[in-house]
């Protein structure tokens, strides 16, 4: 993405491209192209927030994209936040309950 984007950019870029409400609540991360920078994209009930986090060295591991977009668990996020790999949090697969009625 173009990381000069600001803050309408973004919530374009979000109910276009990705074809999602940026009123959501939900985080929307965008990455650039050298892997250091994140900016975040939230509504929080009353107003946009948009946050910008550097890294001063290496980058992010960025997970695979799959239909555009990407889901993390709140550990998987805040591990890709710190720089770190995320994709030890992995969550254990859960089973479905099956009905005996």
């Amino acid at each position: 993405m173009d990381f000069r984007k600001g803050v309408h950019g973004l919530v374009a870029l979000v109910a276009e491209a990705l074809k999602a409400d940026p009123y959501c609540g939900d985080v929307f991360v965008f990455r650039s192209k050298r892997k250091d920078r994140l900016k975040l994209l939230v509504w929080d009930g009353s107003g946009l927030i948009l946050a910008t986090k550097w890294l001063e060295d290496g980058g992010f591991p960025w997970p695979p994209v799959r239909d555009g977009a990407v889901r993390l668990s709140a550990v998987q996020f805040a591990l890709l936040l710190d720089g770190l790999e995320w994709r030890a949090a992995a969550p254990p697969p859960v089973k479905t309950p099956r009905w005996m009625g």
